[in-house]
Formats: C-alpha cells, structure tokens, sequence
C-alpha cells in the first residue's frame, strides 16, 4: 500500500486531482485508516487510473468515464476513443494534439504493447558530488530550462566534469507529482568543489542506503510505465518509499546519440 503522496509520485497524478477522484467516487482509496484518516492506495489501482486520464485527457466528461469505467472493458473504451476521434478531427487545428493522443492510445490496446524493456531492482547509492542548481520550474517538461542554464554555466566558468560515472542527475524535491510549479533539482558530476556563485552550488547529494531502480531504455516516453513497473515492484517486495527526493539519472541521451531508441535512462526512488 502507498500513501497518497507516493501514489501521486508514482502515478505522476496530483494530490489534488487523486482527492477529487475520491470525492466523486471515481477513484476510492484501497483503504482509509480509521484512526489517522489517511487514503492508502494500491498498484492495483493504477491501470484504473490510467484509465481515467487518458479519458479526461481526450475530452471525456466525468459522467461518461464513470460510465465506461464502470462498463471496464477495453472494447468498449476503444469504440468510445475512436467515435471521440470523429468528434475531435471537426474541431479547429489547435485540437490536432488530443487526436494523436488518442492515436497512439488506440494503437496500444489494440496491439498490447503493455511491456517496455526495463530492468528493476535494489541496490546502494553512495553520496556523489554535482554542480546543482534548483528552481521552480512550470511543469517537469521545462526541466531543459534548467540545464540550458546550467550548460551555460560550466562553458562560462570553465568547470571540469567528471565523465567516467554519469554525466547529469535529475531530483524531483516535491513529496508529490505536482502538474505546475515543481521543484527541481539538476546536476552534474564534478571532480571537486568549486566557488558556489549566481545560483550555482557545490554540493553533495546524500548517500542512500537502499533504494528501488529502474534501467529505461527507449524513448523518455517509457519513462511513465517504468514508474508503474517500479510501483509494483515496491508493494511486492513490501518496501515503503522514504521522503527524499526521487531522482532520474540520464545515462545516454541525444547527446550522445541520434535514435530515441538507444536512450538509456535511469529511475531511483529511495526506500525507507
């Protein structure tokens, strides 16, 4: 079971809209316990969630998911994806996005591509030492603005990377998934500690003792399934997420190469 905070982190829904699928009976907590009130959630429950937004996502109304969901068949939700196609292809150009949405959601069910290839496991982290800088950024899709700045930064002053480890470290400092105004962390491997400056700082990130990862090869869009993968990887294993920040490691990118394909990324959720 996860509190809701690690469900909204796991599932990369807000707080916010995980309470208001509670409220109108969308999406109840597994459970709710009665002495501190607080929503447990399970990875059971994340193919229904997955559900309901792909739904809210693609212009459904609330009373029209409850209905499908309800219905839970996937048959029927590719009948309703395709007749809301029709609908959306009669609307203005700017609608273009939610049809490839759909698009790409139609294509999944029907050709069950369920798996991406992602490696999970335990292992140790030990403290590292990155150039940083944090800010809150608009929503984790303008995460570049950060490393624009950073890449700028090391050019100016001329900093030495450390190249033999990983080149570049994403945290994630929210106890939540947050749908704007997150806060964020990126940083690179350095060789020694410098002048903190404008922003820019030395420091060390702490080391984990445990902590659940996952190897994501393929295109940054796997990144959301390996998050579910790892959800369930974590209740089996009966492991409790720890309040620290999770963190995406990218260990080749389209710096180093041309085919999304050959991305190789790295999930890690620190454990209790």
């Amino acid at each position: 079971m996860f509190k809701i905070g690690e469900f909204s982190k796991l599932t990369q829904v807000s707080i916010r809209m995980l309470r208001y699928y509670d409220e109108i009976g969308l999406l109840k907590p597994a459970k709710v316990d009665l002495f501190t009130g607080y929503r447990m959630y399970s990875a059971e429950q994340i193919p229904i969630l997955q559900k309901i937004i792909l739904l809210r996502d693609t212009k459904f109304t609330t009373v029209e998911i409850k209905d499908i969901i309800q219905r839970c068949n996937e048959v029927s939700i590719l009948d309703e994806l395709k007749e809301k196609k029709i609908q959306i292809n009669n609307e203005i150009a700017k609608e273009k996005q939610r049809i490839d949405k759909i698009d790409s959601a139609i294509k999944e069910i029907e050709e069950e591509k369920f798996k991406i290839h992602c490696n999970i496991n335990f292992k140790k982290v030990d403290s590292t030492l990155i150039l940083s800088t944090r800010d809150i950024i608009p929503t984790y899709f303008h995460e570049g603005i950060l490393w624009e700045r950073l890449c700028d930064f090391i050019r100016r002053e001329n900093i030495s990377i450390k190249q033999d480890m990983y080149d570049n470290i994403a945290l994630y400092h929210d106890i939540e998934h947050k749908d704007e105004n997150v806060d964020v962390e990126v940083g690179v491997v350095v060789n020694k500690i410098g002048e903190n400056k404008d922003g820019f700082i030395y420091r060390e990130v702490e080391p984990v003792t445990k902590i659940a990862y996952a190897m994501v090869y393929g295109p940054y869009n796997n990144l959301a399934r390996a998050y579910e993968d790892l959800a369930y990887w974590i209740e089996s294993h009966n492991e409790h997420m720890a309040n620290k920040p999770s963190r995406q490691i990218c260990h080749i990118s389209g710096e180093d190469v041309d085919d999304p394909e050959e991305y190789l990324t790295e999930i890690q959720i620190p454990l209790e």
